[in-house]
């Protein structure tokens, strides 16, 4: 089976919420999606995620993705198609989780560091790669790999990547981040992911302007 495609967005961001408690779930969620998020991922390092990630599908399932993170094993995987998540995103690029993935319906954003990594990954089906830790590739070093890769390949920086550094990405073409401790921190309040948020979205459109993901 073929990759499940990457989704048109406003904003091509993926929100992640690691650490987040299930009381949490709802009001932090709320101040991401009011602010613009369209994507959300809860990693399954968090305090029981998969209690948590059912509340948010079943509370803004039909607003937004919801998925999970750091998804190993293609058991995972199943089970967040199963209670409903829409995404899967992973730490690296494991050729049986994407594809399964992917044969669930699932939209897959596997992690890669390398240009052969990117390559099995798209070749297992992945809807969109996740260069991690994109900190310290840095734009220069995914470029260059991007360069080897599909032209139509969805190429996204996860892992150190802010709002102070979105137009270093920018200049090289990559348009798609994942964000997480600059957006969220454990025990952050609603208030305080909202005003991360607002930064976030409006430095996004500041250097993406009104063209959509």
């Amino acid at each position: 089976m073929g990759s499940v495609i990457w989704p048109s967005l406003q904003r091509s961001l993926v929100a992640i919420i690691r650490g987040i408690r299930n009381d949490e779930v709802e009001p932090v969620l709320e101040a991401l999606i009011t602010e613009g998020f369209e994507v959300i991922e809860i990693p399954l390092n968090s305090p029981n995620p998969w209690a948590s990630i059912e509340k948010a599908v079943k509370l803004f399932g039909d607003k937004v993705l919801i998925g999970a993170g750091t998804v190993l094993t293609t058991a995972d995987a199943q089970q967040l198609a199963d209670i409903g998540g829409r995404i899967m995103v992973s730490p690296n690029t494991d050729a049986d989780v994407i594809s399964h993935a992917s044969s669930c319906g699932l939209i897959t954003m596997p992690g890669c560091y390398t240009a052969s990594e990117a390559l099995l990954a798209i070749r297992s089906g992945a809807s969109a790669l996740k260069f991690f830790p994109a900190g310290s590739l840095g734009a220069s070093g995914i470029a260059a790999i991007k360069t080897i890769l599909p032209e139509n390949a969805v190429i996204g920086a996860v892992g150190g990547v802010s709002d102070q550094n979105f137009s270093d990405y920018a200049r090289v073409g990559i348009r798609t981040f994942g964000i997480g401790s600059s957006l969220y921190r454990p025990g952050d309040s609603a208030e305080t992911v909202r005003a991360k948020a607002r930064l976030t979205i409006t430095a996004y459109d500041e250097t993406f302007g009104d063209v959509h993901g």
